[in-house]
């Protein structure tokens, strides 16, 4: 019999469901769409999953291992991205505008296209070579 706990998440609901059940481990997941708005996912781990043009406003994924994602058009609007991997990220067109960025690992990001505007980064915050904060509209906050 085939084990399908090994078996990546193909839905929002699938993931909320093991998310609440204490699951941390979604590496993988094909996620292409998905609706996890206002989701709460601190610390979860999604690394080289597939979450192009999912809807993540307001998400809280704090903490988050999100690097080698696909995030391609996705909406991050006012996400908590406070000390997530998001290391080599693809976040072309993604909509990061007014996410919370501080303490986040964004080297090697492809942020082309993203929108930033007034997205909160702090002196933690690791950028990609060359990228400038303030030309990307962004917001500076130290505590």
């Amino acid at each position: 019999m085939r084990n399908l706990s090994n078996q990546p998440v193909k839905s929002a609901l699938e993931l909320k469901r093991k998310y609440a059940a204490g699951e941390r481990n979604f590496r993988g997941a094909e996620l292409y769409k998905a609706n996890l708005q206002e989701s709460y996912l601190e610390g979860v781990d999604l690394s080289g999953a597939n979450l192009d043009a999912a809807k993540l406003s307001q998400a809280d994924l704090s903490g988050a291992n999100l690097s080698g994602v696909f995030l391609r058009k996705a909406n991050l609007r006012e996400a908590n991205l406070s000390g997530a991997d998001l290391f080599k990220d693809n976040l072309v067109g993604a909509d990061l505008s007014e996410a919370d960025l501080r303490g986040a690992d964004l080297r090697g990001a492809n942020l082309n296209g993203a929108n930033l505007n007034g997205a909160k980064y702090d002196s933690y915050t690791v950028f990609p070579h060359n990228f400038d904060p303030v030309s990307a509209k962004m917001m500076q906050v130290e505590e």
